[in-house]
């Protein structure tokens, strides 16, 4: 792909534009072939820059470590998992600073996120400049890849907003060295953010999703940034937009879902097969990052790295393609085994790996292929089990042999949270595994990274529902069409086997790795009877809330673990868990937490990592030491005083 190969980087953070260049007195020839920036103004140039600002935005940050890092750590969903080296994201502690302590080489930069979202902008910006200079007529100049240029700055600039609160606001590109910079309020942001969502909504075509930005891409989007102006942590100044913010996010929400119905079964979501196959291409889909078979063009995701357990260095198990290759950053929370509904909820059970196949046997009693794993996600309570891990006792019921390893959530009828921490495994979110790989060791994933999708759209708009009626508008009742469209869609249905499963470990088929199926450890079989230990049943469920009052019981424990009361305070609490349900693991918890001014309470709750050390000024980022030593005041370097003053409170 050329966008992986153009010559021209614009860097807000250093103000410099790199460009290549062939001195003459060095070899006497003139070099036809180098594109400068009156390249980047012609329609060939226009559209490379559009192209190469995709990948800047949308794909570069997950060939990575810090989305998971900035969206995933130091929340109540996960913590950190057997590999402790992104750990200070997560734990808040004292290395938790403009410039984050380095435990080792993977270790995430306070400023990568910051330096990859600026250079977005920088990307943005000279695409917008040229775009709206161009002469061309062309719709693919003046309306699409224009669109594209404000929603790409509106993206990078919603994300940091909501990161680091108030930041420097730069709309037009850097044709020279700029050191000089300040911070701008929120306010000031957002006004920008929603401008140029409206701009790219009103230019953009509908064609393409999700490979594509589209209008319903921009209205999605316009509809969150909506959502986030009138959430608390603005509550300081937002009182003059946030009911006409509210009510502009429901026309834009009926919108989308009109065009993006969600898809009958929330496990076709990650029925991956294959790089570019039928599930990357879901009408619930609005956008996604997207990847292919060959690296060379759109890089690789690497996000598959790091939610997986470890298995590999258990007896009688082996790395192979369909385990992935588990870095074992992201440990599931026990939160998430206690907000859903395990009997009638299919999405947890769609959503993490509890079973795995034994696929290094030794001796005369197992075999590949035997039940190796399983985590046995029970209810507090439970006597069944004498211990959280349990090796050679539990009996498989449908070979009549014992598992070897066996993990239970609530061993001798424990009611408290915590027993599985005391080891480092874990139930594995398996959102992101990737058996299309080329080889056990591969890092380069292939599959897409889905960014939006309708049933977000949903959530958005029940959520707008919940925050008008405590303005006075409308009723509480009227978020739970929204909500219950979602949950109605997480039900078991007639006929179904509810211990099916599938995750995209099971894409050996695509990988040219060679692998003997014979040693696959991805099992098509989850834990769900094992946990809930009930009698086989194909009999439909039902989700659906019809009462405020009293929530389903998942909800209701949250709430009283929160010490929730009231009914705005409880029905933000649901739509916040509705949004784990729904939306774990796909880099959008953290922020959801920090703008609802949530975050220290559930942290605390959930998090046993994170509970002694987070504090409320953790509800915003660090601004970067890097960006602070690096910028002036009147021609000199900022003094420790104005630099403090340019940081956010807490650091």
């Amino acid at each position: 792909m050329k966008s992986l190969q153009l010559i021209v980087k614009i860097s807000f953070l250093s103000g410099l534009i790199f460009m290549s260049s062939c001195k003459k007195e060095f070899l006497n020839e003139e070099l036809t072939t180098a594109r400068d920036m009156d390249f980047l103004k012609t329609d060939a140039g226009i559209l490379q820059l559009a192209t190469g600002t995709y990948y800047q935005v949308f794909n570069l940050p997950f060939s990575t470590e810090w989305p998971y890092c900035t969206q995933n750590y130091g929340v109540d969903e996960f913590m950190v998992g057997g590999d402790g080296s992104n750990g200070v994201w997560n734990n808040y502690d004292v290395g938790f600073r403009s410039i984050v302590t380095i435990n080792n080489a993977n270790t995430q930069f306070a400023n990568a996120q910051w330096d990859n979202l600026y250079i977005g902008i920088g990307d943005a910006n000279l695409l917008i400049e040229n775009a709206t200079a161009s002469t061309s007529g062309a719709d693919a100049i003046k309306k699409t890849a224009l669109g594209e240029g404000y929603f790409f700055r509106a993206y990078c600039y919603l994300r940091l907003v909501s990161q680091y609160g108030a930041v420097p606001l730069k709309t037009t590109p850097s044709t020279a060295v700029e050191k000089e910079f300040t911070r701008a309020s929120p306010e000031e942001v957002y006004k920008q953010i929603i401008d140029d969502f409206k701009k790219a909504y009103d230019l953009l075509p509908n064609t393409n999703a999700p490979a594509k930005i589209t209008k319903d891409a921009a209205a999605h989007y316009l509809a969150k940034a909506y959502l986030f102006r009138a959430s608390e942590i603005n509550d300081s100044w937002n009182s003059a937009t946030k009911a006409a913010d509210l009510a502009a996010i429901i026309p834009l929400c009926d919108e989308v879902i009109s065009r993006h119905p969600l898809t009958t079964n929330f496990a076709n979501l990650w029925n991956y097969t294959a790089p570019d196959g039928p599930n990357e291409r879901l009408p619930e889909l609005i956008l996604s990052a997207q990847f292919t078979a060959d690296v060379s063009t759109n890089g690789t995701n690497q996000q598959h790295l790091y939610w997986a357990s470890r298995y590999d260095d258990i007896p009688q198990m082996q790395r192979d393609v369909t385990g992935d290759r588990p870095f074992s950053r992201l440990r599931t929370n026990y939160y998430l085994y206690r907000v859903y509904d395990q009997v009638n909820d299919s999405r947890f059970w769609k959503s993490f790996r509890t079973k795995s196949r034994l696929n290094k046997s030794a001796g005369n009693y197992y075999v590949n292929g035997d039940l190796g794993i399983i985590y046995i996600i029970n209810q507090p309570g439970d006597n069944r089990f004498s211990n959280f891990k349990l090796n050679d006792v539990v009996v498989y019921s449908k070979t009549g042999k014992t598992i070897p390893n066996a993990y239970i959530a609530f061993p001798a009828g424990r009611t408290t949270n915590g027993a599985m921490e005391a080891d480092v495994r874990f139930p594995s979110c398996s959102k992101h595994m990737d058996g299309s790989r080329i080889g056990f060791n591969e890092t380069r994933g292939l599959r897409d990274l889905n960014l939006a999708r309708s049933a977000e759209t949903y959530l958005i708009a029940a959520e707008a529902k919940i925050r008008l009626a405590k303005a006075g508008t409308g009723a509480y009742t009227d978020a739970l069409p929204y909500i219950n469209a979602v949950r109605v869609r997480a039900q078991f249905v007639t006929g179904e086997d509810r211990a099916a499963y599938y995750d995209g470990g099971g894409a050996l088929g695509a990988s040219t790795s060679g692998q003997n199926p014979d040693i696959n450890s991805f099992m098509a079989e989850n834990s769900y009877y094992e946990s809930n230990n009930i009698p086989v049943t194909t009999a439909a469920t039902n989700l659906a809330i019809t009462d405020i009052n009293t929530l389903p019981a998942s909800d209701e424990y949250v709430i009283a673990t929160l010490g929730i009361s009231g009914t705005y305070d409880r029905m933000l609490a649901l739509i916040l868990n509705e949004r784990s349900r729904e939306l774990c693991g796909e880099y959008k918890r953290w922020e959801d937490l920090s703008r609802t001014k949530t975050l220290v309470q559930r942290v605390k709750a959930f998090n046993s990592q994170a509970a002694p050390n987070v504090r409320e000024h953790h509800l915003l980022r660090a601004i970067p030491q890097t960006y602070l030593d690096g910028i002036q005041l009147n021609g000199k370097a900022l003094t420790p005083e104005e630099k403090q003053s340019q940081q956010n409170a807490g650091y």
